[in-house]
């Protein structure tokens, strides 16, 4: 029951026609009003009724509960990203597979109202390059977090792997990673700040900056450019310009993600269909695998 828990899932599980709170899990946090467990294991045995399980937890102990929910029987919600590494969300995808259950993993920044609209102008359209920016200040977006500068954490790629799944859901073309730059604290195990360069499939130049000891606003902004036209994209997806032209329809209002987060986890399972994304987590990992690190100053809340 941690923040992403409380700001966004509870109240959109509550605002939902398609789900209700049954139950939480949390080692010490509590909702007044609602069944809670201290761990899921006695959670999945007390309540059979219970069919599906939404997981908001880091991703560091995100695979073993994952795959105890779905070998149990019940559809599972992963929050992003889905697991620590791409092979982990393999594995839970074949086990859904296996159970007859559904596995979603939900990009969150996949759902801003912008996306859609990007998504449709770009096809057809051949990327000549782009321009990310992804910038925030961690004491006001992840206060007192440790987990986040913690192996598996992924540090700046917490936010910008969101970048990255709007990249991998808008553009015509896969992307592979071509190098990375990593600062790391010398008290910490993730980088703070990044700069990353990809390319597409035909060698279009996709360049990054993230940073999380951006001071003010958080920039999160992008600048993809095609053979007939550059498309815009801020607040993380909010507002998008297409060649000068507002496309997004949404008045640059703040996006209301989470709730088309549940009426997709809703649809899918009437379906009965599993949404398995691990393209943003692929390139995070190869971003890894492919950076040069230099030393940062010491990082404390």
């Amino acid at each position: 029951m941690g923040k992403i828990a409380r700001d966004q899932h509870v109240p959109e599980i509550a605002a939902s026609p398609a789900f209700s709170l049954a139950a939480t899990v949390d080692p010490v946090a509590r909702l007044d009003g609602v069944e809670a467990y201290a761990d899921l294991a006695a959670m999945l045995e007390a309540r059979p009724d219970i069919s599906a399980v939404a997981l908001c937890t880091p991703p560091q102990v995100r695979f073993g509960l994952a795959r105890a929910a779905l070998l149990a029987g019940r559809d599972v919600l992963l929050e992003k990203p889905p697991g620590v590494t791409v092979a982990e969300v393999h594995t839970l995808e074949r086990i859904a597979a296996a159970k007859g259950r559904v596995l979603f993993t939900a990009w969150h920044s996949q759902f801003a109202p912008g996306i859609d609209a990007a998504r449709e102008w770009l096809a057809g359209r051949r990327v000549t390059g782009a321009e990310i920016v992804w910038r925030e200040d961690v004491r006001w977006s992840h206060p007192g977090q440790d987990w986040i500068f913690e192996p598996g954490g992924t540090g700046v790629y917490d936010p910008g792997i969101n970048a990255l799944s709007i990249l991998t859901r808008i553009i015509p073309s896969d992307l592979r990673v071509v190098s990375a730059e990593h600062d790391l604290p010398g008290n910490r195990a993730a980088p703070i700040g990044a700069r990353l360069v990809m390319a597409t499939e035909d060698g279009a130049p996709v360049t990054m900056d993230m940073e999380f000891r951006e001071q003010g606003e958080a920039l999160w902004d992008m600048v993809i450019r095609t053979d007939r036209g550059d498309l815009t994209l801020s607040k993380g997806g909010a507002v998008v310009s297409a060649a000068g032209l507002d496309i997004s329809k949404t008045g640059g209002a703040l996006p209301d993600e989470y709730r088309r987060i549940y009426e997709r986890f809703a649809d899918l399972v009437a379906l009965r269909r599993s949404d398995v994304d691990a393209a943003p987590l692929q390139l995070t990992a190869d971003a890894f695998l492919a950076a040069r690190w230099a030393m940062a100053d010491p990082f404390e809340w």
